[in-house]
């Protein structure tokens, strides 16, 4: 298989070869998809999560429970504070 990448690209597969954590260029492609394997599993529990959760909701809608507004307003921001500080 051959791949073609753009300068930038292959001048940073280079450095990594260079910095001596790689023996080829190869590898480091290789550990590049795994990441990229890795990210598209954890991105389908994420989607997964949030259909069962929606599901779920909608579910509660149909049998007429409700929520008051002002406490999905604080969660919905408590949940925005979560995510944030989890990316600091």
């Amino acid at each position: 298989m051959n791949v073609s990448l753009t300068p930038e690209l292959e001048q940073f597969v280079q450095a990594k070869v260079k910095s001596g954590r790689y023996n080829s260029a190869s590898e480091v492609v290789r550990e590049a998809l795994r990441f990229l394997e890795e990210h598209d599993r954890a991105r389908a529990a994420q989607v997964a999560e949030f259909n069962d959760e929606l599901r779920r909701r909608l579910a509660s809608l149909d049998a007429g429970e409700k929520v008051p507004s002002s406490e999905v307003r604080s969660r919905l921001r408590r949940r925005s504070e979560e995510r944030r500080h989890k990316r600091a």
